[in-house]
């Protein structure tokens, strides 16, 4: 059936009757599929009627020219859900989402271009856009409400007002979705604040606001500029998301119900970010650059009504009681809650083979020679690793390691010996010594996910500028780019019992066992269910389970363990492979029933 949501006179229409969005975002990238029904239903359950997702550009074009719409990235497979399951739907479609998401959305790739200005009307730009939308869009037209799908509304670019003023830029974006034939109601979304929207808005287009509090100080600053809009808070922060090497973040669920209730009071449309936050499964996290660099971990619970899991949350009965109230509903006339899924603790998992990374670096790439180091860009490389080595000459005694400047975490290895790590926020000079015959230098470089949001979008990876002995740049290089996108190569050896512990009391440089290692072991499961990955003992690295990249883990939290959603595991025999960046105290994870966010 065919629908059309309008705007006007301070109030939504769909078809002619007034309508109020209530509305939840989960995006289908973070979740697995098998899950999405689970966490549609969930949100229906809440008593929403709409669901919100953005569009990565990144995860839909991962290589230039080459698109993905398949698996995680069925985008247009979850519209279809969500409509079958009678909900509408709001798509962002990019081609700019921050979301937390690795460089906002943005392909990797678009680096490779030193001279293209991002987010504006630069013409290399604006053509790679055009190619992605002429890809992305068509598969969008047939779900909307017009053609009658689920779609009722689509954004234009993301909260645009935060970064730049280019007007002609935004118009061209919502000229290209209309012409490329989305017919739905377009808007924009911005915070409540003079520059934003000054700077994020389209004459003519419906605007919209992001904030988690103060809805009347919001929506006034609001109606100083659209006084004939609807309200509509299209971002409700009712949670944060946390960044490593800081506190896991949570809010009072009164203090949501409230705020919340209010926005309803008001006559207002709320989408609530997030309903869901999901995972920031591989390498897709962001990381945000204010005072300095801040890394987002690999959990996206973002404190959200629905956790990580997919477990209904005090927030979320908390919600759905206001949502019950403004309905005129009793709670138990809402529709009903799926079956919660099933956690299983699998116990403990001893690895019993391992691969020494740089001694296996002609099993996983094969190695480039530079006169400098460039960073992964430059090389073709999104994601991952990347090695870079030379030899330095000697004798020299107490001279200074600079890397400069290094994106973003860097381990550094003198004729195979840990000398100790660079970190971006911290990059301090490692002092050296050289031997009369010189030695070879290492450097493994982490990119630990690009800055998604703010003026430091343009974040190469790996060693930027070059690398110096006191004040002397040192030339002729070999490097090793180590994407990790497959782990079939690693040759594994047996590990030898007592062998890890011996080396791990100390990060020093006489300690051999401060390597970065992969780790391989396998475990049965007679009934698969929801379980954990925890890595006490352990340091820094990521986790793959049956050849899927689960992310990041690091001791320094705030998360102690890695989702592992049950369609990843399979009944019988499963492999998990552990890249353990320093050392463990012993060879074994665990597989529990419990998250533990910090």
């Amino acid at each position: 059936m065919v629908a059309i949501l309008t705007a006007g006179n301070k109030q939504f229409l769909l078809d002619g009757e007034p309508i109020q969005l209530l509305s939840g975002a989960i995006h289908y990238f973070r979740v697995v599929p098998e899950y999405w029904e689970d966490r549609l239903l969930k949100l229906k359950a809440c008593g929403f009627n709409t669901v919100e997702t953005y569009v990565p550009w990144n995860l839909h074009e991962p290589k230039e020219g080459a698109f993905n719409f398949s698996g995680l990235a069925d985008v247009e497979k979850f519209v279809q859900l969500a409509g079958n399951l009678g909900l509408h739907v709001i798509v962002r479609p990019s081609p700019y989402i921050c979301a937390e998401w690795e460089f906002g959305g943005f392909p990797a790739w678009l680096l490779q271009y030193p001279t293209m200005k991002l987010r504006c009307m630069d013409a290399m730009y604006l053509q790679k856009v055009d190619r992605y939308y002429d890809e992305l869009i068509p598969r969008l037209t047939p779900l909307l409400s017009t053609n009658g799908g689920p779609i009722l509304a689509m954004q234009i670019e993301n909260e645009y007002g935060s970064y730049g003023n280019d007007t002609a830029y935004l118009t061209y974006l919502r000229d290209g979705l209309i012409s490329r034939g989305v017919d739905v109601l377009l808007f924009t979304s911005d915070g409540p604040e003079d520059g934003m929207l000054q700077g994020g808005t389209v004459p003519g287009t419906l605007a919209t606001v992001n904030f988690g509090s103060q809805p009347e100080a919001a929506f006034e600053k609001f109606r100083q500029y659209r006084e004939d809009e609807p309200l509509f808070c299209m971002e409700y922060w009712n949670g944060w998301f946390d960044h490593w090497l800081k506190l896991h973040h949570t809010r009072d669920a009164g203090d949501v119900a409230d705020v919340f209730d209010r926005m309803l009071r008001a006559g207002a449309s709320v989408n609530f970010y997030m309903f869901h936050g999901g995972t920031n499964f591989g390498f897709y996290n962001g990381a945000n650059y204010h005072d300095k660099y801040e890394a987002t971990i690999t959990s996206y619970d973002y404190d959200s009504p629905l956790s990580e899991c997919g477990d209904v949350t005090e927030k979320f009965n908390a919600v759905r009681k206001v949502i019950a109230s403004h309905l005129g509903k009793k709670e138990e006339e809402l529709p009903a809650l799926p079956a919660p899924i099933k956690k299983k603790s699998y116990g403990k998992v001893a690895l019993t083979e391992k691969a020494d990374v740089l001694d296996t670096l002609s099993y996983l790439t094969k190695g480039i020679e530079r006169t400098t180091p460039v960073p992964m860009e430059l090389l073709g490389q999104d994601y991952g690793f990347i090695v870079y080595s030379t030899r330095v000459s000697g004798p020299r005694t107490g001279e200074s390691l600079h890397l400069q400047d290094v994106h973003d975490r860097a381990q550094v290895f003198l004729d195979g010996v840990y000398q100790g790590t660079v970190e971006r926020w911290d990059a301090r000079p490692l002092q050296m010594d050289i031997p009369a015959g010189g030695a070879k230098l290492d450097i493994v470089v982490e990119n630990m996910g690009r800055v998604n949001y703010g003026p430091r979008l343009r974040d190469c990876k790996g060693i930027t500028e070059g690398v110096r002995m006191n004040n002397q740049f040192l030339f002729d290089w070999t490097i090793y780019p180590l994407p990790l996108d497959n782990i079939a190569a690693i040759p594994f050896g047996r590990v030898e019992a007592g062998s890890e512990a011996a080396g791990s009391e100390t990060s020093t440089a006489s300690n051999f066992g401060d390597r970065p290692t992969f780790y391989r072991g396998e475990f049965l499961v007679d009934e698969t269910g929801d379980t954990f990955v925890k890595l006490a003992g352990w340091t820094k690295g990521v986790v793959w389970i049956n050849g899927f990249n689960l992310g990041r883990f690091w001791s320094k939290g705030p998360q102690n363990t890695l989702y592992v959603p049950a369609p990843l595991l399979r009944t019988g025999r499963n492999e998990i492979i552990v890249l353990e960046l320093h050392h463990t105290e012993e060879t074994v994870i665990e597989l529990t029933d419990t998250p533990d966010l910090g």
